[in-house]
């Protein structure tokens, strides 16, 4: 990957993840320096989706049924969501100042066959996010890899692979992402990075919790504190072949799902919530644990809403014993706003010329350019591509109003 010196741009970054809370927002200025790319914080926000909208896309998932039009009006208010979402990261966390906005939408299916990506959709039109703030918008970062034959995904491979090269001297370091579905970035000290989903992060207790609650999710894992693991309902999840996989490979709420949870639990007998939610919280840490040892990592950075979860924190820390367990926020990254950070750090990537995937971690034949650029109000006027290269991520304070 190559970069050259420059002035900062200023990148309002939009994501919602595979739980379908709301849209997170974060705001930073990038610059290159060197060999190093300084990402400069100011700021994260989350804005949560109409909960009539939230339940209109949750109704579109798998294993529901969808149709074009129902895409359509998706499409277009899940954009009018986001526009809003990057107007108000623009005012409230850049000073009412920005160079451009890059999207990762909505996931809203994943098409995987034989273990090969073959599709993905994320709705949210960037001509919506374009329009009412009037800078360029870069969206649609995922298909790119996937024509390339990767799976677009995990693309936090690159923020990762350059984050964490230097603390990965002392040990192989995983970076860990806990949201509806589980990913980690694999870090050695030298080689390749590797990057793929271990499997549902709070996917299927968010269903459990819902189910007995009403609430989205197991609010401090109290349901799951409460609990014990039932081992019968906890070997019946852990036969699907998805663990089994080699990576690269990724899934989501196309596989794990609420159709899904009731085939694991039928022919069993009745398990009741708090130990349904205890044996779902152990699954997603056993999947992760068990994926950090086959790499002998010696530390985790968790990120994403799981690691507000102290039933899952626990049991992660429970089947790693020997590993040391941080948060993103210890190296300078808030845990809720990473992902939206890592969608700043690929509109950087794209903007200034620089493929912004990580073959050896999504799968993809090569580098390659990712997403397609929306014009603002004004002619697009891209910089000059980046020509030295560039190997570290450095997070830096907020240095001063531009």
């Amino acid at each position: 990957m190559t970069v050259s010196s420059g002035t900062g741009v200023r990148v309002i970054g939009l994501i919602s993840g595979t739980s379908i809370d709301g849209i997170d927002v974060a705001a930073a200025e990038l610059r290159a320096d060197g060999d190093t790319v300084v990402l400069s914080p100011l700021g994260q926000l989350e804005v949560p989706y109409p909960e009539a909208l939230r339940e209109a896309l949750l109704a579109a998932l798998p294993p529901n049924p969808c149709d074009a039009e129902q895409l359509t009006k998706l499409d277009t208010l899940v954009g009018q969501a986001f526009a809003e979402a990057a107007a108000r990261g623009v005012e409230e966390l850049a000073g009412g100042e920005a160079d451009v906005v890059a999207s990762l939408g909505q996931t809203v299916f994943h098409w995987v066959e034989n273990g090969a990506a073959r599709g993905t959709l994320q709705l949210g039109n960037p001509a919506w996010i374009a329009e009412r703030t009037g800078l360029p918008v870069v969206a649609d970062l995922r298909v790119r890899d996937v024509a390339a034959g990767g799976h677009g995904a995990p693309l936090a491979s690159r923020l990762d692979a350059l984050w964490l090269r230097e603390m990965a001297a002392a040990g192989p370091v995983a970076a860990l992402n806990i949201g509806g579905i589980a990913n980690i970035t694999v870090v050695p000290a030298s080689g390749p990075v590797l990057a793929y989903d271990t499997g549902p992060g709070n996917a299927l207790m968010d269903i459990a919790a819902h189910r007995a609650t009403g609430l989205r999710a197991d609010i401090g894992g109290a349901l799951a504190l409460r609990g014990n693991v039932r081992p019968d309902l906890l070997a019946k999840l852990l036969l699907d072949p998805y663990y089994a996989a080699a990576p690269p490979k990724s899934t989501g709420k196309e596989l794990f799902h609420a159709t899904y949870l009731d085939e694991a639990l039928d022919g069993l007998p009745p398990v009741g919530a708090e130990d349904l939610l205890a044996t779902l919280t152990e699954l997603t840490a056993v999947t992760i644990a068990a994926e950090c040892r086959r790499h002998s990592i010696a530390t985790v950075i968790v990120s994403g809403g799981g690691a507000d979860n102290p039933a899952l924190m626990a049991a992660l820390a429970r089947n790693l014993p020997d590993t040391a367990l941080k948060t993103s926020d210890d190296h300078g990254l808030p845990r809720a706003g990473k992902e939206a950070y890592l969608t700043i750090l690929l509109g950087w990537l794209t903007w200034s010329g620089v493929p912004g995937n990580l073959p050896s971690a999504t799968g993809a034949r090569g580098d390659r350019l990712l997403g397609s650029i929306t014009p603002g109000a004004g002619p697009l006027r891209l910089p000059a591509p980046h020509s030295s290269t560039v190997t570290r991520l450095r997070v830096a304070a907020k240095t001063g109003e531009r």
